[in-house]
């Protein structure tokens, strides 16, 4: 199987930064779509930010301009660097990866990182 994990998370200012980091590890054959995820509780997990395996990305409205997502390949590592940090921006933040594994057969499946939280409070 794989397993993500997840760094960089803390206690910030409102108008600071951050970055988070997403290693993952195990019989990796190809990774496609990695992406960040938050949530909120009450609220279902919502998309941050995608990233293809060629470098193409997407973003939440609520990011645009603010959040950049990049990857580095060689590493299966996803990063988040996050600025201008609102209060709203408070939540779990979760890695996400599309990935092929396995030795003697492969399989692809959609993979979790266990959550890092950030919240942005004075």
């Amino acid at each position: 199987q794989v397993q993500l994990v997840e760094s960089g998370g803390g206690l910030v200012q409102p108008g600071g930064s951050l970055r988070l980091s997403c290693a993952a590890s195990g019989r990796i054959l190809n990774i496609y779509d990695m992406g960040w995820y938050h949530h909120v509780p009450g609220k279902e997990r919502e998309l941050v930010a995608t990233i293809t395996s060629t470098g193409s990305t997407d973003y939440a409205d609520s990011v645009k301009g603010r959040f950049t997502i990049s990857r580095d390949n060689a590493k299966n590592t996803v990063y988040l660097q996050m600025t201008s940090l609102k209060p709203e921006d408070t939540a779990v933040y979760y890695c996400n990866a599309d990935a092929r594994y396995g030795i003697m057969t492969s399989q692809r499946k959609n993979f979790w990182g266990q959550g890092t939280q950030v919240t942005v409070s004075s």
